[in-house]
Formats: C-alpha cells, sequence, structure tokens
C-alpha cells in the first residue's frame, strides 16, 4: 500500500513493472503533466532525475530533497527490491547488482520515462546506477554518485587496481555482516540500547556523528533502515566457509554477495563509447566511515585494529582503499573521453543528502542544467 505519512508535496505510489511491484516516491511535474501545459519538458528545462537508496535503507532518506527540489523538475525515488514498501524477491548475487539494474529498467518502462534522464545512487544505490549506466547508456543524462561504492564492490580488494586479497574472495559477502545488527533489524529494534542497534548505527555512521537530527526526521530514517528484509537471499545474504582469513568468502544469494568483488565488477564504465559517458558528478563526505579507505564496516580494518583476531597484516590484507579506487576508475572514465567532478563536503558524513541539504541539492541542481 501507498504510505500515508508523506511530506507535504510528496506522492507515495506503487506501479507493477512485471518483474517487480515497486513503492516509490515522487515530487514535481510529471510527463503527462507537462504535456498538457504550453511547454514541453525540452522547452523549459525540466528534467526528471531518478534516486536510488543504499543498503539498510529506503526512499525515505531522499523525501526531503525531493520536497526541496524545484517543481519543474520530476523527481522519483523507488524502493529496491527488498526494501522500503517494495516487494521482496531473492536477490541472485552472481550476477552482481544486475537483478537491481533490471528491475530499475523495467520501473523506467513502466512509468514511460523515455528521454533520458538523471541518476543519482547513493553508496549501493552509486553502484546500481553505474551497473544502469554501462548498459543503458543513452538512457542517462548524468550520474550524481553519493558516497557510491566502490566500482570493485566492498571488501576483500587491497589496492587500487581491484586485486582480490585472496582468490576466494574471502572477507567480503554475507558473512562478514554484524549479526546483533541483523538481528535487530529482523526484530524492528527501535531503542538505540547497543552499540550495533539500528539507531546507533544511523546516528554514528550514517551520519558525522556530531549531526543533529530533527526527531521526526530520524524516526523515518530509522523507519526506512527496520523496513529491510532479512536472510539468506536478501540482506545480508548466504555465507560460504574459507580456509583463508576471517574464514567467510561470498555466497551466492543476498545483498553483501552481490555487492562482493567476486560478482560485483563496475570497472567497464570507461568502457562506454566517448561521445555516450554521461557526466559524473561524485559527491562525498569527508568523515564518511562506511565508504572510505579505512570503512569500519571493512572485516581488515577491524582486523588491523585488533577488533578480529588472526588477522594477516597489511601485506597480505590491507583495508581497502574503496575512495582511491573510485578516483582511479574516474580518472581512466576522464581520460577516455568521459567528466567527472569530486566534491568533497566537510563535517559530513556517509548522508550529504540528510547532513547537508544545500550543498547537496545545489550539485543535484546543476546536474539538471
Amino acid at each position: 500500500m501507498p504510505r500515508d505519512d508523506t511530506l507535504v508535496g510528496v506522492d507515495s505510489r506503487i506501479v507493477d513493472t512485471g518483474r517487480l511491484r515497486t513503492h516509490y516516491l515522487e515530487s514535481g511535474e510529471s510527463d503527462q503533466d507537462a504535456d498538457r501545459g504550453q511547454a514541453s519538458r525540452a522547452d523549459d528545462g525540466s528534467e526528471t532525475v531518478i534516486f536510488l537508496h543504499g543498503n539498510v535503507s529506503s526512499s525515505r532518506f531522499f523525501e526531503d530533497v525531493l520536497v526541496d527540489l524545484p517543481d519543474r523538475h520530476r523527481a522519483i525515488a523507488p524502493d529496491l527490491r527488498g526494501y522500503g514498501d517494495s516487494e521482496t524477491k531473492p536477490v541472485d548475487a552472481t550476477n552482481g547488482l544486475g537483478d537491481f539494474e533490471v528491475d530499475l529498467h523495467a520501473f523506467v518502462d513502466a512509468l514511460g520515462i523515455e528521454r533520458p534522464f538523471v541518476l543519482v545512487g547513493w553508496s549501493n544505490g552509486g553502484g546500481v546506477a553505474m551497473r544502469y549506466a554501462i548498459d543503458h547508456p543513452d538512457a542517462v543524462a548524468a550520474l550524481v554518485l553519493v558516497n557510491p561504492l566502490s566500482p570493485y564492490g566492498f571488501g576483500g580488494t587491497k589496492d587500487v587496481h581491484g586485486t582480490p586479497s585472496f582468490d576466494d574472495y574471502a572477507g567480503s559477502g554475507g558473512g562478514t555482516a554484524n549479526w546483533e545488527f541483523v538481528s535487530s533489524l529482523q526484530h524492528r529494534a527501535r531503542d538505540g540500547a547497543t552499540e550495533a542497534s539500528p539507531r546507533k548505527i544511523l546516528r554514528t555512521y550514517y551520519v558525522d556523528p556530531t549531526h543533529d537530527f530533527d526527531e521526526d526526521r530520524e524516526e523515518s530514517y530509522l523507519t526506512g533502515m527496520l523496513d529491510t528484509a532479512t536472510g539468506d537471499e536478501n540482506y545480508p545474504g548466504s555465507t560460504t566457509e574459507s580456509d583463508n582469513w576471517p574464514g567467510t568468502a561470498p555466497g551466492e544469494t543476498g545483498v553483501n554477495n552481490a555487492i562482493s568483488p567476486k560478482y560485483c565488477d563496475l570497472e567497464e564504465i570507461i568502457e562506454i563509447d566517448s561521445d555516450r559517458k554521461p557526466p559524473i558528478t561524485w559527491i562525498r563526505g569527508d568523515s564518511d566511515q562506511i565508504v572510505s579507505n579505512a570503512s569500519l564496516f571493512d572485516v581488515a580494518t577491524l582486523g588491523r585494529m585488533g577488533h578480529l583476531p588472526d588477522w594477516p597484516g597489511e601485506d597480505v590484507f590491507p583495508p581497502q582503499p574503496m575512495v582511491d579506487q573510485t578516483r582511479a576508475v574516474f580518472e581512466t572514465y576522464a581520460d577516455r573521453g568521459g567528466e567527472y567532478v569530486e566534491v568533497v563536503l566537510a563535517e559530513t558524513g556517509h548522508t550529504p543528502h540528510v547532513e547537508a541539504p544545500g550543498e547537496f541539492l545545489e550539485r543535484v541542481v546543476a546536474a539538471l542544467q
């Protein structure tokens, strides 16, 4: 069912795409509205922009942005499979983020979006956005990537080229999740009593710890986290035992396996033809603790800090240089005819759209020009 608690100016809707019953939030002027007016969307400078949320989150994290975006633009934020108010279906990790990308393509078709649109992807949603641009470059007018997943996935790689620390990609995938956090999601725990509770994770890692939440918005974001399907087929995914440290390697189902470098390879973005490469705006917070060169969600970082035993050391399994990997790929993207700009927001963590909404909106609007 559509939500009845959206902010003023935002509509909650459901569409059955044939692949997935998808819930989405929408604001602004639709293509159909523009067609009934005096000017077309092309004439008045309006654009369609689609916002893709990250892991353990939902469209709720973009709701304020949809309110603030100029009304002439059509803004859409879907809930991906297994998140928010969309249908829950298994995630086949062996095709990387392919399930999410194909879902998005069906969603775009179902909404009748024909002109190229701006695609904004946050965290894992940034990975989905890159995958979509790789497969449908002519449909993407511009990419805005917000603290995005590294093009080499999450965990288990040791250099800017995405070289795996072990051949079986141990140290990435579903088995690296915090099981206390997963249990809290399953029980929809709203308290912040433990370090691994969703509320504590929201306040400490999703944002810079100095960020002050509006009480109502915090509750909405927390609901967005709790509306995550858990288990072997969704978050975090299945596990495989490994002889390599830390003893777990990717399984074949679930979200964290889909973003393992064993299956997730977005370096292909550099191969888009030069005249079809969408411009990239890369926005990131300078205090992000989730996607960084020393992520606190990377088992290698935890091993180096002494929080996980028997870490094999820097030479064998260093923390994944996520930011450096992304920059290296984007520099190659530019060398091969594309363009990108890196925007670093001060005193900002993993959610610039929540923590620095004014600066974030300016960058999105610039991409819409």
